[in-house]
């Protein structure tokens, strides 16, 4: 027939298409790729176009083609990843573009998902399991700087490096030195330039501090790294300090006992090495009380021992048994020995509008200016990244890996406001006429402590506010102790107690995510259960971060998705990698546990999920997850006092895994950025008790019990939550208010109160949209009440994600049936 002709021509129309674009690709990526760096003068927001990413889009057009034409998806997409390995794993490049796609996304039409996806037509879940940004790779940026780091890393082992750093030291006349994690505004994530620790140690988790000495060194870090950081460090010149671990010393503590082993020795001071830009200034401080104790003791001893031989040398003061050696003038210690250190990134900031923002600079400088005269400082300092995008209305892609923010610092006096940043940052004329707007004076980046010291010179009585714990020690130490005020600066309150505009970006943000999720989840089930194949951990990765590419105002991930099957589940922060040893391929015999997110114009996401699409996953690892989702609710329905710490509440979230002996490392919430970092203080949920915030309403949490078998598995239910008014007004709406669990009330709706001398409460409000898998679930340890909430938590992602998604697609058929009401057992 006519119609069948005419489809027959669209095939091959489409089949030609397709197969001309991947010969282009194959042609571009034949070719001298263009660099990031190079400029392109045309391109919005001064982004840039590589034959790379050019290269990328064609080929994931092809696979659009190919699917919109009838042939399977899976042959297409595999056979062009294939292709694009194979022309860019060479030995000669230090990069991993096995995940190109993500530079689609990111660095063409201005990084917005939502554009993107204009151009391969956005499915929004259509019935087509059209995988044509399957190689989105949510850690494109940050695979790509990390392979930097470790491709120069692995030129020389653990003995060369330490023996360099050695020769380093000695020449420098230090005994120890110490490498941490940070750059100098004490960021999570790090740029490349600064992953030090990981170049000396080759483990590259987030968290983690290098001790070396003239024989040993040493690795201190948390639980949630201790099996990563045993499997990267070589053991034969490497010891792993699992603190917090029974016996094992901080860092402070060994370094005074080592010094009164050495003065005791050698009757000589302990010089400790430090770069002071990366160290805290709280840091610093601890370590100098730390040697003044020791320095007590080892004179009390000398005491003693004078005052037996001859009392007249019984008032001996005491040694200086060891000191802070920062260095000064000299490069640090670990950049010396590494050949090929990156550049650091000088990607321009772009304005993030009032509609997002909901206040403006003006009125944030206003609020932190009042509480400078309250606490009679004359100059504010900020020092922490997601402070200064907060503070200036401003964001950044690029700088900070999955974070953004730009590397700058920021002041505020009575009469002046400065961002310290280069040039190339304020560049776009949109963000130049917006500081102008705000009165903000652009300084040089390097000019922040020199401008400090004129600061305090100008005026003897002039003093600085500056939150040492969050401020590297080379801000603090210009500054005497009389003009310091060392509290917590007061962007840090502000930035997590969110306004109604931040929220109302949150809320959005998690409705698409839960989209992006739905379509995920659609396209995996039926890899693993119809066309029974396995799906590796990176693949999986990639087409997570292909859906939520595709939603609009999405720029990048909210960190490096966490991707574990299996044992690698039981990593707590894995990053899945080709190439890799640990690499795992997930099938219907094995649970994977995925904790991801997105950064959105508009706010920010993180969720964590664990699946499993066998038939029995056992006992043990079914009664865990019941325990762990039995948590989960735990903490989700408490209702609690205003300026109740969160620590208080993390022993809901561990009950049930106590009456069954078990427990897990890590903290239960975590406080998170609008549209900023995902982890974010000064709030958290966890056993330890030093962090005393209190939940305050407006504030962001995670909610993450999880439970973790080494060699086994790992579980994880995480939910973000807000934190919302508890106190109604009458008993009528108090019955409403549980049944609803504060949906119907946003943090800016605030009743009256107190006018009867009741106190106020708080609760939660879910905030993440993704179903929990039901099946996985021991209904004989559940109780009615999680049952219930269950089916209303079900009840409402269907609500809110669905009209997101086209009626009879998969991504609809899915979420229609992990939301269906839980089958309670009859009695």
């Amino acid at each position: 027939s006519s119609k069948q002709v005419l489809g027959s021509q669209i095939i091959c129309n489409q089949m030609a298409m397709s197969l001309l674009f991947s010969r282009t690709a194959a042609s571009l990526l034949s070719n001298t790729i263009i660099t990031a760096a190079t400029p392109c003068s045309s391109a919005v927001a001064c982004r840039n176009i590589s034959k790379r990413s050019l290269a990328v889009l064609l080929v994931a057009t092809s696979a659009r083609a190919f699917s919109s034409a009838g042939v399977p998806s899976s042959a297409t997409v595999t056979d062009s990843s294939a292709f694009l390995r194979r022309k860019t794993s060479t030995a000669a490049s230090s990069k991993n573009y096995g995940g190109i796609f993500g530079l689609a996304s990111n660095r063409f039409g201005g990084g917005n998902g939502g554009s993107f996806s204009n151009i391969i037509a956005n499915t929004r879940g259509g019935s087509s399991f059209s995988r044509d940004v399957r190689r989105f790779s949510s850690t494109v940026e940050a695979t790509e700087a990390m392979d930097e780091v470790k491709t120069a890393a692995s030129k020389m082992t653990a003995e060369e490096k330490l023996k360099a750093m050695r020769r380093e030291m000695e020449a420098c006349g230090v005994d120890v030195y110490l490498v941490p994690s940070d750059d100098p505004h004490l960021s999570e994530y790090v740029p490349a330039a600064y992953m030090r620790r990981g170049y000396l140690t080759d483990f590259h988790g987030s968290a983690g501090t290098a001790l070396v000495t003239a024989e040993k060194a040493h690795l201190w870090t948390d639980s949630r790294y201790f099996n990563e950081a045993s499997m990267c460090l070589d053991s034969n010149h490497w010891e792993l300090m699992k603190q917090g671990q029974p016996k094992v010393p901080t860092i402070t503590k060994y370094l005074s006992d080592l010094a009164k082993k050495h003065y005791a020795k050698e009757k000589k001071v302990l010089k400790v090495g430090i770069d002071a830009y990366v160290h805290s200034a709280a840091f610093a401080k601890d370590l100098e009380e730390a040697f003044a104790n020791a320095a007590k003791e080892v004179g009390d001893e000398l005491k003693e021992v004078a005052t037996n031989g001859d009392a007249a040398k019984g008032d001996a003061v005491p040694p200086i048994i060891a000191e802070i050696d920062t260095l000064d003038g000299k490069q640090n210690m670990v950049d010396s020995i590494w050949g090929e250190r990156p550049a650091l990134p000088k990607n321009p900031f772009r304005v993030h509008p009032m509609e997002y923002a909901g206040a403006t600079v003006a009125d944030k400088v206003a609020r932190i200016r009042s509480e400078m005269k309250e606490k009679k400082a004359s100059l504010a300092v900020f020092s922490a990244l997601d402070d200064v995008a907060y503070l200036f209305n401003v964001r950044c892609t690029g700088d900070v890996e999955t974070c953004p923010v730009g590397i700058a610092y920021a002041s505020i006096s009575h009469d002046g406001v400065c961002l310290y940043c280069d040039d190339e940052k304020v560049n776009p004329e949109e963000v130049a006429e917006h500081l102008k707007e705000a009165g903000a004076i652009v300084r040089p980046y390097g000019d922040i402590v020199s401008d400090i010291k004129t600061h305090l010179d100008d005026d003897k009585k002039n003093k600085v506010w500056l939150d040492t714990s969050r401020s590297n020690y080379a801000l603090s130490r210009v500054i005497p102790s009389k003009s310091l005020v060392d509290a917590q600066n007061p962007v840090t309150p502000m930035k997590a107690t969110k306004n109604d505009a931040e929220m109302e970006g949150m809320r959005r943000a998690h409705v698409v995510d839960g989209a992006a999720m739905a379509n995920f989840m659609a396209w995996l089930e039926r890899a693993i259960t119809v066309e029974k194949r396995t799906v590796s951990e990176v693949e999986v990765d990639e087409v997570l971060t292909g859906y939520r590419a595709k939603q609009p105002g999405f720029r990048e991930v909210s960190f490096p998705t966490i991707a574990g099957v299996g044992p690698n589940g039981a990593i707590v922060h894995y990053r899945a990698a080709e190439g890799s040893e640990l690499l795992k391929e997930l099938d219907g015999n094995t649970p994977i546990l995925i904790d991801s997110g997105g950064q959105y114009d508009y706010g920010t996401t993180d969720v964590t999920r664990t699946w499993y699409f066998g038939e029995d996953p056992g006992e043990e690892f079914r009664d865990m997850y019941t325990r762990v989702l039995k948590g989960n609710i735990g903490v989700d329905t408490m209702i609690f006092p205003e300026n109740t710490p969160g620590f208080v509440l993390d022993v809901f979230a561990r009950k049930a895994l106590w009456e069954a002996g078990r427990d897990y490392g890590h903290g239960t919430g975590h406080g998170v950025g609008a549209a900023l970092n995902v982890h974010e203080g000064p709030h958290s949920i966890s056993p330890r008790w030093a962090n005393k915030e209190v939940m305050k309403l407006g504030m962001v949490t995670s909610n993450e019990p999880g439970f973790y078998d080494d060699g086994k598995f790992g579980i994880r239910i995480e939910n973000l939550l807000e934190v919302v008014d508890a106190t109604p007004a009458t008993t009528a709406e108090m019955a409403d208010a549980e049944a609803t669990n504060g949906d119907g009330e946003p943090p800016a709706k605030k009743q009256k109160r107190d006018s009867d001398g009741r106190k106020k409460f708080l609760k939660f409000a879910r905030l993440t949209l993704i179903p929990i898998q039901k099946n996985l679930i021991d209904l004989d340890i559940m109780t009615e009440s999680e049952l219930n909430w269950l089916d209303a938590y079900h009840e409402e992602v269907l609500e809110k994600v669905a009209p997101l998604l086209e009626e009879g697609s998969p991504a609809m058929n899915w979420l229609v049936k992990s939301c269906e009401k839980i089958e309670r057992k009859t009695a």
